[in-house]
């Protein structure tokens, strides 16, 4: 017997399964809706393990085992990350930034409830400083219980994490980040908020001069129009504007994109101001750990 699990379709039952009980002999399988205000394409997941399954104040909570994915976080009817290949979004978000400003020393996150931008953002050696707005507390709770490899960077000494609407303390401070990073959900619900041009403008002022921002941006595959839409709107705001690209299987498309922005003008984020040796990344504990799993 098989059952298909779709937040979008309120098939979800708001339980917890804290044990990874399997799943009473059922094949069931995550559904995702894979293109916004659409529902002709859906993509599914198996789920070999159902792991945590829980209903927030904000959102619904899935994560379960995948034979080839790994570990998998889903919130609504989207998947967030896997085992398998979190790093490709991770490291893009954080280094593609942090690398192309001067000296990133203050740095602001806005979601990311998983911890994976966090733990790279604390491996930048010019980082001094992150604070890291969640407004759901559950999502980081899971996160530590159940995905480590990710959580891990909450541990560290230089972030700071608020549990509060990242909107509205962007709002209320001002001249203060080098560089924000919004990692948020696709934009609808409640997430729609973190990509109208309001929010675009507080980032502006929440920045320090030279500051640089990073949003998660959609597939071209899937979202061309909204992505040229939201270019639009934010080359209007900030002087210096980029999409960049990489490559996450588990995601709809395969592919996910970023917008980058600069409140220089000019700014060539194809060129990065810092730069590491192979020594450099191999000393990573987490670089370690994926050399480890590669086999050959």
């Amino acid at each position: 017997m098989s059952e298909r699990i779709g937040y979008s379709n309120n098939r979800l039952n708001d339980c917890q399964r804290e044990n990874g009980e399997e799943t009473d002999g059922k094949e069931q399988w995550f559904n995702e809706t894979a293109a916004l205000h659409s529902e002709d394409l859906v993509i599914s997941t198996r789920i070999n393990r159902l792991i945590y399954q829980k209903r927030s104040d904000y959102q619904n909570i899935l994560i379960f085992q995948n034979q080839i994915f790994g570990r998998c976080l889903a919130l609504d009817d989207a998947m967030q990350c896997t085992e398998l290949d979190e790093c490709a979004y991770q490291e893009m978000m954080a280094f593609l930034p942090l690398n192309v400003h001067n000296d990133p020393k203050r740095v602001l996150i806005v979601g990311g409830g998983d911890g994976g931008v966090a733990r790279e953002c604390c491996k930048h050696p010019l980082v001094e400083q992150i604070v890291q707005c969640e407004i759901d507390q559950q999502v980081v709770d899971a996160s530590k219980r159940y995905l480590p490899f990710m959580s891990e960077g909450f541990k560290n000494d230089k972030l700071k994490l608020n549990f509060q609407d990242g909107y509205e303390f962007v709002r209320q401070n001002p001249n203060e980040f080098d560089v924000i990073i919004t990692d948020s959900c696709d934009p609808k619900g409640p997430a729609e908020l973190l990509f109208n041009n309001e929010y675009f403008q507080q980032l502006f002022q929440c920045l320090r001069p030279g500051g640089i921002i990073c949003s998660q941006a959609e597939s071209y595959w899937y979202e061309l129009k909204f992505i040229q839409s939201l270019f639009d709107r934010v080359s209007k705001i900030f002087p210096s504007i980029s999409y960049a690209t990489t490559s996450v299987p588990s995601y709809p498309s395969g592919q996910i994109g970023f917008l980058l922005a600069s409140k220089e003008a000019n700014v060539n984020f194809t060129e990065p101001k810092h730069r590491f040796s192979e020594e450099d990344c191999e000393s990573t504990e987490a670089i370690k750990k994926m050399i480890d799993h590669i086999e050959i």
